[in-house]
């Protein structure tokens, strides 16, 4: 099987993603987490209103 010939790096692409990569990434670990954090509570919140009342 042949392999498709690879394309020109983009120098500018990479620069961009090794700059910002390092802002990017925990913004999103930390959103990710907030966001899970959200939804366990608003799950656990509805679990207790429905035990509460039957």
């Amino acid at each position: 099987m042949k392999l498709p010939p690879l394309k020109k790096l983009n120098y500018a692409m990479a620069i961009q993603w090794i700059i910002f990569l390092p802002v990017i990434l925990p913004l999103c670990l930390v959103f990710g987490a907030l966001q899970g954090i959200v939804n366990m509570v608003g799950t656990m919140a509805q679990r207790m209103i429905l035990d509460i009342e039957s």
